[in-house]
This record gives C-alpha cells, sequence and structure tokens, in this order.
C-alpha cells in the first residue's frame, strides 16, 4: 500500500508503474483517491475550524448567561448563540461522519493500486516473460526413463491418494514409510540449516483474523488462496509468512532489534482454484502442505541485501540436496500487487526436462508495514515503516519431486543426499518394493 502522500506528489509515476504492472484498468484510480484524500483533507480542516469556534461560542453562551441575570437583555444573545452553537454541532457530526466515510473510501482504493516494483524488474505482462539469472549444477538427463513422481512414490508404498480423495477429495494425499520420513527429514533439515544461519525457530498460529489477512496480501489472492473458518472472523494460514508478519502488528519496534531474521514451520492450506495440467497433478498442485519459511523484518536501506542473501540460502540447501536449480526473476505482470521485486528458484525436472518452481524469493518493501501499522523508533527518536521479506527454504512434498527425481537410480532406487542422512536415521539409499 502506497502513502497516499508520495501519490498526491507523483502520480504520474504511479500511473506509469501500473502500466508497467500491465493494469490499465487502475489508471483511473489514482485520480479518484486524489480527488478524495483532497476532499477529506477539507473535510479536516472544517471540522478542526468549527471545534475552535464553537469552544470559543460555548464559553461567549457562559458569559452572556452570567451578564443576563443582571441585563436580561444579554439571554436574547445568548440563545442566538445557542442557536449557532446547536448548527455547528449538527454540521461537525456531519462532517466527522464524511471523515469515516472518506478514509475508508481511500483505504480501499489504497489497497488496489500496486506497490512500486524496483527499477530493476523486468517489464513483462505475465509469467512467460520472467528472465532466467543463472543456473546453479548441471541438469542431467539419465539414460533410463524416469517414471511421474506419483509412481515413483508408490514403488515405496509411500503414497495413497485413492484413499485421501474418499477422506478428503481431490488435492490430499496419505504418505507413508519412507516417503513420509523423508517429507519430514527435508523440513527438519531446512529448519536446522537455516538455525544455523542464524535464525530463529517458530511456529506460528495456523489461523488469523481478517484484518491480518487484509495486511500481508492483496484481495485478489486472498479471493484465490484463502480458507474462511464459518462463522467467524478466522482465516487458515496458506503460507506461515502471514502469521510470522502479522506478530508485529500495530507495533512500535526498537531499531536495535532489526533485523528480525525468523525460520517458521507450519501447515499451508489453500484453494488452487483453477484447472491445471498433468504435470500439476499428483502432489505438485495441493490443497494442503507443509512448509518451512525465512522471514526478515529489516531497515529499509538493507532489504535489498536481505533479498539477495536469502535466495541464495535457498540455492545452497538445494545443490545440498544434489538438486540443479536456476534463477528466475520474476516480470512486472507476475508480481503480486504488494512485492517490490521477486524471484523464483526452480529445480530441475529430469522427467519433463525442464525447470518448476520450488521456491519463492519476495522483497515487499514497506507495503506489508503500512498495511499492519508496524513502525520502527529510530535512534533519532523518530518512527519509520521497515521492510519485510519471505523466501521459502523448502516446501515438501513439492520438493520431494525434484529430490526423488534427481536422485533416481537404474534400478529404482533413490539415493539419499548426505546432508539427509542422518534425519533418515543413517539411510543412503531408499530401495523400492519387491
Amino acid at each position: 500500500m502506497l502513502d497516499i502522500k508520495f501519490i498526491r506528489e507523483n502520480p504520474d509515476a504511479v500511473k506509469e508503474n501500473i502500466q508497467k504492472k500491465f493494469q490499465e484498468e487502475k489508471l483511473p484510480l489514482v485520480d479518484q483517491v486524489i480527488a478524495l484524500d483532497a476532499e477529506n483533507r477539507r473535510t479536516i480542516q472544517e471540522a478542526q475550524e468549527l471545534r475552535t469556534a464553537r469552544n470559543a461560542k460555548s464559553k461567549q453562551v457562559g458569559m452572556l448567561m452570567g451578564q443576563a441575570k443582571k441585563d436580561p437583555s444579554k439571554l436574547a444573545e445568548a440563545e442566538a448563540l445557542k442557536a449557532e452553537v446547536k448548527a455547528d454541532a449538527d454540521r461537525l457530526s456531519y462532517l466527522e461522519g464524511r471523515e469515516d466515510e472518506l478514509a475508508r473510501e481511500i483505504r480501499r482504493l489504497l489497497l488496489v493500486i500496486p506497490q512500486m516494483i524496483d527499477p530493476s524488474v523486468p517489464i513483462g505482462p505475465d509469467d512467460s516473460c520472467n528472465v532466467e539469472v543463472e543456473r546453479f549444477g548441471e541438469p542431467v538427463v539419465p539414460p533410463f526413463p524416469v517414471p511421474y513422481h506419483t509412481e515413483i512414490m508408490e514403488s515405496f508404498g509411500g503414497i495413497d491418494l485413492d484413499a485421501a480423495g474418499r477422506v478428503s477429495g481431490s488435492g490430499f494425499y496419505y504418505l507413508l514409510g519412507d516417503i513420509a520420513r523423508l517429507h519430514e527429514a527435508v523440513l527438519a533439515c531446512g529448519r536446522d540449516f537455516m538455525i544455523d544461519k542464524g535464525f530463529t525457530y517458530v511456529i506460528p498460529p495456523f489461523m488469523i483474523h481478517g484484518n491480518v489477512v487484509e495486511g500481508v496480501m492483496s484481495q485478489t489472492d486472498m479471493d484465490g488462496m484463502m480458507y474462511k473458518i464459518e462463522g467467524e472472523d478466522l482465516y487458515l494460514i496458506g503460507t506461515s509468512e502471514h502469521s510470522m508478519i502479522g506478530r508485529f502488528i500495530d507495533q512500535l519496534l526498537p531499531e536495535e532489534a532489526l533485523p528480525q531474521t525468523l525460520t517458521s514451520y507450519s501447515p499451508c492450506f489453500r484453494k488452487e482454484k483453477g484447472a491445471h495440467g498433468i504435470e500439476e497433478r499428483g502432489v505438485y498442485r495441493i490443497h494442503q502442505f507443509e512448509k518451512q519459511e525465512m522471514i526478515v523484518v529489516c531497515k529499509p536501506e538493507d532489504s535489498m541485501r536481505w533479498y539477495e542473501q536469502m535466495w541464495r540460502y535457498s540455492v545452497e540447501l538445494f545443490r545440498a540436496f544434489d538438486i540443479p536449480v536456476r534463477q528466475l526473476e520474476c516480470c512486472s505482470g507476475d508480481l503480486a500487487d504488494l512485492k517490490v521485486k521477486s524471484c523464483d528458484i526452480e529445480a530441475w525436472s529430469p522427467r519433463q526436462q525442464k525447470y518448476f518452481e520450488v521456491c519463492s524469493c519476495s522483497n515487499l518493501g514497506d507495503a506489508q508495514a503500512r498495511r499492519l501499522k508496524i513502525r520502527v523508533k529510530g535512534a533519532d527518536g523518530r518512527t519509520y515503516l521497515p521492510h519485510t521479506l519471505n523466501n521459502t527454504v523448502v516446501a515438501p512434498p513439492r520438493m520431494l519431486i525434484a529430490l526423488l527425481e534427481n536422485n533416481l537410480q537404474a534400478d529404482g532406487s533413490v539415493k539419499i543426499p548426505k546432508i539427509l542422512q542422518p534425519y533418515m536415521g543413517g539411510k543412503e539409499v531408499l530401495t523400492p518394493r519387491a
């Protein structure tokens, strides 16, 4: 959410930013919010002038009523002034109501106008214009066919989609045996990896209030992702970022408490609206999964440095899993409205012979902090808005697809990367059932 003062002073820049995001339908909102802001400021000024005048007149009425005890002619003057005070009070009541209406409408528009993107973001209408920046590790196509990921899991007796369909419907799964254990091993390894990087481990609430949802994501994303608890002001989180950033709502943080570097575990619940192709079946795109996340709340001048560091942590971890990856810079049209800059880390799929997303790193600037009223008190006593960032550490079971495919052997066994072996009881290889 942009500062209304920034929009007022830079309307052309805000409109240009909207055009870069290919959201021309939002261009009229800039003039609308500026006009509403001007009316709101006039309303506030008139209301303040009326309060001042009312106070002065009320004192004068008191004086006249006191004088009327000796001079009855003053009574008529006092009554006339009382009528003026009453009229001022009625007008003030209207203005205060109008202030509330204008404030709500201005906020509604501000929540829709997108955040200013970083100048380094490539311009394009959709994800087809995302730009590959760098590759890490050599992608390999093995000399044997790689089965679909659910077939690999089934060879270990590790997945039951049919039972999940009967119990919960499509988009759910049972993981069993070594596959379930590998799933938890990946999460535990990701957790310890981030702790070793100096991040504080957190298990947050898995349900949050509506005002927190509004503070951390756009309305479009909310409608497409969030499950609401019927009859309550609670939503199931789609990622732990939601409750992690929400933790600081309405807080004034001391500057010495920055940066906040946190890594959080949570289940994630998503509607995942829309039809998906064959490569997104199985456990690729599902309604429930688990994730280890990294969150940073920092000074504005430090956010780009943290952005760079955070996506590199993802690369380091996936390379430790023997998975080739690449960094893909998200173009302007593929950025959610709150994001200043974002990139995906994509893992190599030997079966598909292409990369697919496994991590998403985002710098949201001060957008979430402004919405949630998170402030920092600087050493000089002034307050400012911090920047917030988030990135996926690991998100199985999707991440298991990359792990299983890249470590699959010709005999159907799967090598366990050394970094995971301590979490698998020392196992070095998973052997399929006869």
